[in-house]
């Protein structure tokens, strides 16, 4: 055996003993800064621990990177499972992953945790914090992994579901790693993972524990249900701390809250998870929504269809989507003219037929159709989010048909047109484009893949908007751009998507007339730019705070008399501002000064016009912006016209 290997960071090489760990093979490249919790050999992750081998690549992985947090918090993640497990003897473990700024873990336990059951958790695991145990990677055949889960059913599922060829195999069959958490006196609690970790539990800056869920195993309703516990983990106390600030800013600002506080929606018990009431003031934002689309779309050469909300089984046949979809789909239902119907997960297969209404001709293409159409869709209960996860939504839906030479205009088209969307809503600039290539599943030939791909990055690059490619990830039907905005706190939400599709052209056998007199098979290119109504409206109430701008606010002004003998005038200003379409109401109530305008200010109108004596000898209004500064004595005819004005300008430039 050599005396001694040769391992690289970039340009550096270093030779050490065999054997050498990788945190000290770091240490021979000179290349530890800073907060190291793991390293990348050959690309991959590996523990500071595990010894490297001849010719490796060696690189650290920092604590204050979102690879590194992921292992931090996946760390974190079993030490608050040993601590379930120490305090609720029994309990049966299954999965406890990194997630988006934090972890969960699942398990199977007598009843649900409570708030005290967190505090009591959360201290267990600072004390096995304090004991720096190690986390000591292992490899164990399939025999000795049942074994030592014998206890734990969960873990002995996913044993026995994975098959040889997705582990590494030796001649005693295939491998699985286990890391035991170690400390002076001998093992602590072990579990199945591939790892890595942190070296050891004093290694964990700062956790908070944030709360519990119930989730069904394998997110199936019909498995255990089992509690999930949420936490977070952060490579400092200070970046704690500012996440959990973060964490109740956005509390505040939740679209179920703000929901009910400002009567925007209604989720009644009586409805089921992921169904919502629109309420008057939620209505007309919504309208203000849809009037703008719907405008825009005719604008930029659309043509509306309506289309119903069922469909005989046989054209989800025709589709795919049984086949592919058909667990999101509602159950079918017999109706006495013997075929089963399905209410419609999507509006495509519709817009199909609007198409093949008729034979069409090249010269009719690129055809764009649009509806806003409602669909269903069965999302599990443990991933409904009030209106950003729904089972029932409207979608801003587009199907444009067009020939394959026409294909990177309308794709380009349909990005801008999203970035015009974002404009206007005040989402500002796209924050991220991400081009989605073919995925592992998928239809259609290797020549249809790179077409369409190689079409959807011209468009893109069209634009002049900067993108990212996402491997694998485009629809099974063909490659998409997924169009993402940043929010007022600074959170990022995937809303419009634009999708090329040569499948269900096929399927069903669509064409049209070309100028050789022949049939021709179009491509399709869906678009959705809300993505969803319901979705992108809650993204705007969290963003905005529900302090929606003049033009899309359900009231955008109320009028507050001083006292009821300024009633008359209350009126007479607000008969002035709806002469020119302004949402006003007079507070003509019984309420002090002080209380009408607080009102206001909670139910954040843009504009408190305030009228008493003065104001009603002289033809004025004191003004009072929910945002600037406040003005006194404004003529009445100039308040009118600067409303007036401003709404007009915003709808006009949105």
């Amino acid at each position: 055996m050599s005396e001694t290997i040769t391992v690289r960071h970039g340009d550096d090489t270093a030779d050490v003993a065999p054997g050498t760990s990788a945190i000290d093979a770091l240490k021979a490249l000179d290349a530890v800064r800073g907060q190291i919790v793991a390293a990348t050999v050959d690309g991959e992750e590996w523990d500071l621990e595990r010894p490297v081998v001849e010719g490796a690549e060696v690189a650290p992985v920092y604590a204050d990177t979102e690879q590194g947090r992921a292992i931090l918090r996946h760390s974190v993640a079993h030490l608050m499972a040993q601590a379930v497990t120490d305090l609720f003897p029994g309990a049966k473990w299954a999965i406890g992953p990194p997630i988006a700024d934090g972890f969960y873990y699942d398990f199977d336990v007598e009843r649900p945790f409570t708030a005290d059951d967190l505090e009591a958790i959360e201290a267990r695991m600072v004390e096995l914090q304090r004991e720096r145990q190690r986390f000591v990677r292992q490899e164990v055949s399939r025999d000795e992994a049942l074994e030592l889960f014998a206890d734990q059913p969960y873990k002995r599922e996913i044993i026995e579901r994975v098959e040889d060829s997705e582990v590494e195999a030796s001649g005693d069959g295939a491998r699985f790693t286990v890391y035991r958490n170690v400390t002076d006196d001998g093992e602590a609690w072990v579990d199945l993972c591939k790892g890595p970790h942190i070296p050891s539990s004093d290694r964990v800056p700062a956790f908070k524990l944030l709360r519990t869920a119930g989730a069904y195993w394998r997110g199936r309703e019909d498995q255990p249900m089992l509690q999930r516990i949420y936490g977070t983990a952060w490579e400092s106390r200070k970046r704690l701390k500012e996440h959990l600030e973060f964490l109740e800013e956005a509390r505040k600002r939740d679209h179920r809250r703000l929901g009910r506080e400002l009567e925007l929606t209604h989720t009644p018990d009586e409805l089921g998870p992921g169904l919502s009431i629109f309420l008057p003031n939620g209505a007309v934002v919504r309208k203000e929504m849809e009037d703008w689309i719907r405008d825009e779309t005719l604008a930029r050469g659309y043509q509306p269809v309506y289309t119903p909300h069922i469909a005989k089984e046989e054209l989800w046949r025709i589709s795919g989507h049984l086949e592919n979809y058909a667990e999101l789909m509602y159950p079918g239902m017999e109706l006495d003219d013997g075929a089963a119907y399905r209410l419609k997960p999507m509006n495509c297969p519709f817009h199909i037929l609007a198409f093949g209404a008729r034979t069409r001709s090249y010269r009719e293409l690129p055809m764009r159709i649009a509806e806003l159409g409602t669909v269903y869709r069965y999302e599990r209960s443990g991933v409904v989010n009030g209106m950003l996860r729904a089972r029932g939504f409207t979608q801003d839906d587009s199907h444009i048909f067009c020939r394959p030479d026409q294909v990177v205009d309308e794709v380009a088209g349909c990005v801008e047109f999203a970035r015009d969307v974002y404009r206007a809503f005040g989402l500002g600039e796209p924050s991220r484009v991400a081009v989605s290539t073919r995925p592992e599943k998928s239809f259609g030939t290797d020549a249809q893949w790179a077409e369409a791909e190689d079409a959807v990055i011209a468009a893109v690059e069209r634009t002049g908007l900067a993108y990212e490619t996402d491997p694998g990830e485009g629809a099974f039907y063909g490659p998409k751009v997924d169009v993402h905005a940043r929010d007022a706190i600074g959170r990022e939400w995937q809303l419009s998507t634009v999708q090329v599709d040569f499948n269900l052209p096929e399927r069903f056998e669509m064409s049209y007339v070309g100028a050789d007199g022949a049939k021709h098979r179009p491509v399709m290119v869906h678009r959705a730019l809300f993505g969803s109504i319901e979705r992108f409206f809650s993204v705007m109430v969290e963003s905005f705070n529900g302090a929606f701008p003049t033009w899309l606010a359900p009231e955008q002004a109320r009028v507050v008399p001083v006292a009821a003998d300024f009633d008359d005038y209350a009126r007479h200003v607000a008969a002035a501002l709806r002469s020119r379409g302004v949402r006003v109401d007079v507070d003509a109530s019984d309420d002090t000064l002080g209380a009408k305008i607080r009102s206001a200010q909670t139910s954040k109108v843009p504009y408190t016009l305030v009228v008493g004596a003065s104001e009603q000898q002289a033809r004025t209004v004191a003004v009072r912006p929910y945002r600037g500064e406040q003005r006194k004595d404004v003529p009445l005819d100039d308040v009118v016209g600067e409303i007036d004005a401003e709404i007009t300008t915003a709808r006009a430039g949105a």
